[in-house]
């Protein structure tokens, strides 16, 4: 989507599609989103100056934290990962390198470019993969010198009447012979003080080097070598220094990382920092100098951290924000607490999303012929039921209607397409019938629902 039509009352609607309710939070991520955008318009003098506001998301599981900065990230085509900051500590020690987080932004945003660079260059590879197939399925005349043009040359009609047979798909089964090369991935680990880490990715570009690529030769059906051979060319069209400038500048103006299970790192309030909360206290301090602004290598080039976006989230059930140091308060800003779903809430997220349960359910078992429809009465006892066993146990917001949803159409699920066809229609009897005996026992409740 063009950027000037992202105003924050757009980026709203568009969240709207597939997140129900939270919209103090979907506003607070709006406002950050578009003055990044607003931020690329500046002066340089200025421009420079204006950073992001990071944000802490608070909330159960299961209201929207994720899926919010997921969709941002769709939204405004940018760099986006999902981390988890328990990664990052273990009992007694700390676990992988903070700054693994910004070069897996960095991949994220090689891959994301690549896949832009592809489509571009995807019609004229296209045609380059074409001419490569049909000299496969018209290899040039055996000459003692070898000639290939001349051999080519000697049969153009031939030629042309294969290029008209493969448009019209009448070669689609034949078998060529063609050379595919295998690249090596060496994953190379050693054991630091800050526990089992991938090598320097200086060490993980000297082993590409020394590790020659194989190459080998395949047979396969044209369709599939069509494929492989456009994707060859597209390859080669590719350029990539300009790849990985554009990647760098991607992930340092428009990177998002979102740094899930934040509460995990914090100490507890009156506890006396010892084992875990060292470890705890010292991911903290090594995340700082991330969100701050610092310079982290990456294999594809040094980048500064300055203007990522960092999105925090965290229940904050035992721990609360306060308890995190204060420098790192400090780089989050905006604050937003997301409430807890109900039944209403519930009702809505299976009707309205574009992504709704309902729709889901009804495609997969469609894709078997079998047409669900559901009445509102059972939406309604769904909910209900999504609610009382949310309150009776974990409260585990909209994931409950998953698990639900799974245990209600179990038959009608395993029998499609043997013994099940035509219409399925679901009612609050079914419901009641197909729950009633997991809603009557607590052990069965939590175990199954």
């Amino acid at each position: 989507m063009n950027e000037r039509l992202l105003t924050p009352r757009r980026i709203v609607e568009e969240l709207d599609k597939y997140i129900v309710g939270q919209m103090e939070a979907k506003k607070a991520v709006a406002i950050a989103i578009r003055n990044r955008l607003r931020r690329q318009r500046l002066s340089p003098e200025i421009k420079e100056e204006v950073l992001p506001k990071n944000l802490i998301l608070i909330g159960p599981t299961g209201v929207g934290k994720t899926e919010i900065a997921r969709r941002i990230a769709n939204l405004i085509n940018a760099p986006f990962i999902k981390v988890e900051a328990s990664k990052y500590t273990e009992v007694g020690y700390v676990g992988r390198d903070v700054e693994s987080m910004v070069r897996d932004l960095v991949d994220a945003a090689v891959n994301l470019v690549r896949q832009e660079q592809m489509r571009e260059v995807e019609k004229k590879a296209r045609e380059r993969a074409e001419e490569r197939l049909l000299d496969l399925l018209l290899p040039a005349r055996s000459r003692r010198d070898g000639a290939h043009e001349e051999g080519e040359a000697a049969q153009p009609d031939t030629r042309e009447k294969l290029r008209a047979m493969l448009r019209e798909g009448r070669l689609e089964e034949r078998e060529v012979e063609l050379t595919v090369e295998k690249r090596p991935t060496p994953m190379v680990e050693i054991f630091s003080p800050q526990g089992v880490e991938q090598l320097g990715f200086d060490f993980q570009n000297l082993f590409e080097r020394l590790i020659p690529s194989r190459s080998e030769e395949r047979k396969m059906p044209v369709r599939e070598a069509r494929k492989v051979l456009t994707q060859q060319e597209a390859e080669k069209l590719i350029d990539r220094d300009k790849l990985t400038k554009e990647a760098l500048a991607r992930a340092e103006t428009s990177g998002i990382i979102f740094i899930d299970e934040i509460d995990k790192i914090c100490s507890r309030e009156g506890m006396v920092a010892h084992g875990p909360d060292i470890s705890r206290e010292g991911v903290q301090r090594d995340l700082l100098p991330i969100v701050e602004g610092s310079l982290v290598n990456t294999r594809y080039g040094p980048i500064r951290t300055d203007h990522i976006l960092f999105m925090a989230a965290g229940a904050f059930t035992v721990a609360k924000p306060s308890d995190l140091i204060p420098e790192l308060q400090g780089r989050f800003p905006i604050r937003v607490e997301l409430s807890s779903l109900g039944r209403a809430d519930f009702l809505r997220i299976m009707r309205e999303p574009k992504n709704a349960l309902v729709k889901q359910y009804s495609a997969l078992l469609e894709a078997d012929g079998v047409r669900l429809e559901i009445a509102d009465d059972a939406l309604e006892e769904i909910a209900r039921i999504a609610e009382e066993v949310n309150n009776r146990t974990q409260n585990i917001g909209a994931r409950r209607l998953h698990t639900i949803f799974e245990k209600l159409l179990e038959d009608p699920l395993f029998d499609a397409p043997d013994y099940l066809q035509g219409s399925l229609k679901v009612d609050r009897e079914f419901v009641v019938g197909k729950l009633a005996k997991v809603l009557e026992s607590e052990d069965l409740t939590r175990y199954i629902l």
